[in-house]
């Protein structure tokens, strides 16, 4: 059990981590920090919430366990802030879906004997933002990246990751640059897939869309996600999402050129490559 669980900037991720921390008997005292006023207010009293900060350094002062869950932009000025106030030995990680830039920023801040910071990232959300949407089972069965430097001392690294999968997560240790080429492809990408598809069919009949079967909302789904959310990410992750989209756009064009050809062959060998790939996924 974490003694002292703080979450600064609890929204979706955030209010999630805080109740199914809650819910599983996982943290000792919770305690949160939101930015905007009315925020903080409507937090107070709710069932997995002990106490509302007014300050980021209130929030941290005792705790042990830290989550930044503040959009990834706003992640590297909110651990420099709080660096300084940090209690001993006190473990910060974030839910930002980039690391790189995280965690080197991180690595320069000065912090008390013992406290440190360890990047995290829970493959898990929904199209839906903000700590109302929160669900204590959004992380079962989820993976979670783990991103530890070359000196994060083994019993920091072993208590964030024994911490995620008490939520139900399925942790999985990455250097934070291997994480984003990762990501870049299986998350990143997609997005770009979609959101390139879904502005595709918007010039054309808008009715259109009311005619097509689930595979069309299944393909698109995560086009509907948020957009401030999503330039950030790709703002962070730039280098790793244009090597993805490269090899993307060399599919497409390999694709394109057999349908020019009439190559029905080379069109089955793709189509059945692809199928191969989704029948791959663990049920």
């Amino acid at each position: 059990m974490i003694k002292h669980l703080a979450i600064l900037a609890p929204g979706l991720l955030g209010s999630s981590v805080a109740r199914a921390a809650r819910e599983r008997g996982q943290a000792g005292r919770i305690t949160v920090w939101a930015r905007r006023p009315e925020v903080r207010e409507a937090l107070r009293g709710q069932p997995w919430v002990d106490a509302v900060a007014e300050t980021p350094i209130a929030a941290v002062a005792e705790a042990s366990l830290v989550v930044l869950a503040a959009p990834v932009d706003r992640i590297i000025a909110l651990d420099q802030e709080i660096a300084p106030g940090l209690a001993a030995g006190a473990i910060v990680t974030d839910v930002g879906s980039v690391k790189g830039p995280i965690c080197a920023a991180a690595s320069q801040h000065p912090r008390p004997p013992g406290a440190c910071f360890i990047g995290s990232h829970p493959m898990a959300g929904s199209e839906k933002t903000g700590w109302e949407h929160g669900l204590s089972g959004l992380f079962e069965q989820r993976v979670c990246f783990v991103t530890p430097a070359e000196n994060t001392p083994g019993s920091a690294l072993l208590l964030l990751e024994n911490f995620w999968r008490a939520l139900g997560a399925k942790v999985v240790v990455a250097a934070p640059a291997k994480h984003d080429e990762i990501v870049a492809h299986i998350s990143h990408l997609p997005q770009a897939v979609a959101t390139s598809l879904a502005c595709t069919l918007g010039n054309q009949d808008g009715d259109w869309r009311h005619l097509a079967g689930n595979g069309l909302r299944d393909t698109t789904r995560i086009a509907a996600g948020d957009a401030t959310m999503w330039v950030e990410i790709f703002q962070q992750n730039r280098d790793a999402v244009l090597q993805a989209l490269t090899r993307q756009e060399e599919e497409f064009s390999a694709f394109r050129l057999a349908l020019e050809r009439s190559d029905w062959a080379a069109i089955r060998a793709r189509l059945e490559r692809g199928k191969a790939w989704r029948d791959g996924f663990r049920t």
